[in-house]
């Protein structure tokens, strides 16, 4: 038993870690591959917060609210970036080294860089490399703090709940630990806590073509739907505008600082196009510029449009991109001559476990933090580097709710073991693959950029058709990682759909061809579902 569990390994979830490790509290983080196989590790862009002079709080919560499409909770908003550069600073003093500029007097101040829908620069970087250069030192912190224990290769498979009174069945549920598969060992182990922290990251591997890595499965969205927790705004998921485009690059994304830096989207004969969609260009919001890429690829039939910096000096581009630089030349792309060959691809889900403003779930004792949660921060559209700024804020908001809790909170019950006695292992793992291809590619197709009710329609059926058949399974053998990732998708899968169905008009990320404008004619509305669960 430890006084808390925390449920992924990335900016969230290792910041929240370090916060409470300080107060004596005994400390579980649970990561499903290695530490650095999140999605933090491989953010590129940097994150969000006023420094400059010229910028200020008033103008960066505009450019958030703009971007939301009238969805976003303003009070989250200012929360957010009102703690921007307390959060920067305390990320220096674990150790993270953002670039930094030297100035006319001869002293160096942080380099900020200026992403889509900001309107000043306002991006605090580490290169082109942020997310790794955040991971590394906190989990090098992570690993010399005695009240931390980290466990690698560790996914788990059910929250554990139980209600306030014993004798009452009717009393609010609170979390209590999770069961949770030892990938190395295949063995299934019982944690109990206090207190659990969903920081699971998104799910963006819903779909064929994703910027995440093989972890960003929708785990934390799915385990607390399962447990009774609302969820919103599911049809919001972001795809990034430029992912390089190459049969053997993988999902490497093009960080959206390349287009702050004055970068042009072009089309194969060298015509930028931009202009024709948004009067602010390449610096338009990811929505719109995802939406016109993929308007010119499907109008012209062509693979792929391209992202032309080689108008900058070399050095210039070699010194802001060095990864990108090294990355592209590996497929003989030079990007000091040549332009980027990119398409869009799944990036960020705005929408998930509904929080209040200090990370708190609908279940007693469980918190939710990052991208598995929907805190009223993005609305109907993510802004560009407002990612890690809400892990780190929201980490810090749960450290204080969960300090001011934690000498209140009852030692959880006894747990059973995880029963395998009636399932076995199974001999037809091919099915897992092929139900993991099939979902994939139905929602890319079906409920990707554009979509259309027919088009939603058809998910759904074939969604619930997967469905069956995983639980089928689920039940019949021992659980493997795919397998629960799997079971975790559809589940997603089927969250997305059915958002995207309850909206009737095109908002932010959610185009749909048989409602192309905003309506207008009611106050935006949230997309909320209930599982029937909860116990609400």
């Amino acid at each position: 038993m430890v006084d808390v569990l925390i449920i992924g390994s990335g900016g969230a979830g290792l910041s929240l870690a370090l916060k409470l490790a300080e107060h004596d509290i005994s400390i579980a983080v649970l990561s499903k591959f290695a530490l650095t196989e999140g999605s933090t590790y491989y953010a590129q862009g940097g994150i969000s917060a006023v420094f400059d002079v010229e910028d200020s709080l008033e103008s960066h919560i505009e450019d958030t609210l703009n971007a939301g499409v009238g969805l976003c909770d303003p009070e989250i908003v200012r929360l957010a970036v009102t703690y921007g550069k307390n959060s920067i600073n305390w990320l220096r003093e674990q150790g993270v080294a953002f670039t930094e500029e030297t100035v006319k007097s001869g002293e160096t101040k942080l380099h900020l860089t200026r992403e889509g829908g900001h309107s000043h620069r306002r991006v605090v970087h580490a290169a082109d490399a942020t997310g790794k250069a955040v991971s590394l030192s906190l989990i090098e912190r992570a690993r010399q703090h005695p009240g931390i224990t980290l466990f690698e290769h560790h996914n788990v498979v059910e929250l554990i709940t139980s209600h306030a009174s014993e004798t009452d069945r009717t009393a609010a549920k609170r979390a209590v630990g999770a069961y949770v598969l030892d990938t190395k060992a295949q063995q299934v182990k019982t944690f109990t806590a206090r207190v659990v922290v969903l920081a699971t990251g998104g799910a963006s591997k819903v779909y064929l073509y994703s910027t995440n890595p093989q972890s960003a499965t929708g785990d934390g969205i799915a385990l607390a739907w399962r447990v009774g927790c609302r969820v919103s705004n599911m049809e919001f998921m972001q795809f990034h505008p430029t992912c390089l485009y190459h049969p053997h690059a993988g999902s490497f994304l093009i960080t959206e600082a390349v287009r702050g830096e004055g970068g042009r989207l072009i089309l194969p004969d060298g015509t930028p196009f931009m202009h024709n969609f948004d009067p602010r260009g390449e610096l338009a919001p990811r929505d719109i510029v995802a939406r016109a890429i993929d308007h010119e690829i499907k109008k012209s039939g062509i693979d792929c449009v391209y992202l032309d910096i080689s108008h900058k000096p070399a050095e210039f581009i070699k010194e802001h991109f060095p990864t990108i630089y090294e990355k592209c030349l590996k497929f003989d792309i030079d990007i000091t001559r040549q332009p980027i060959p990119v398409v869009p691809a799944a990036h960020y889900t705005c929408g998930g476990v509904i929080t209040d403003s200090f990370a708190r779930t609908d279940i007693n004792n469980l918190y939710a933090i990052g991208e598995v949660a929907c805190t009223g921060l993005h609305g109907a559209n993510r802004m560009a580097s407002n990612s890690l700024l809400e892990c780190l804020v929201f980490a810090d908001r749960a450290k204080e709710d969960i300090l001011h809790n934690i000498g209140t909170i009852a030692t959880p019950p006894t747990i059973r073991d995880w029963d395998e006695s009636q399932v076995s292992d199974s001999d037809e793992e091919v099915v897992v693959s092929h139900n993991w291809d099939e979902l994939r590619r139905f929602m890319w197709d079906y409920v990707g950029i554009v979509r259309t009710n027919k088009r939603l329609e058809r998910a759904l059926h074939r969604m619930e058709l997967l469905k069956q058949e995983i639980n089928e399974y689920y039940g019949n053998f021992r659980v493997t990682g795919d397998l629960l990732e799997l079971r975790n998708l559809v589940i997603v899968a089927e969250l997305i759909i059915r958002c995207a169905q309850l909206r009737k008009e095109s908002r932010g990320l959610h185009y749909t061809l048989d409602y192309p404008d905003l309506d207008t004619s009611k106050a935006p509305q949230n997309t909320i579902l209930t599982p029937i669960t909860s116990q609400r």
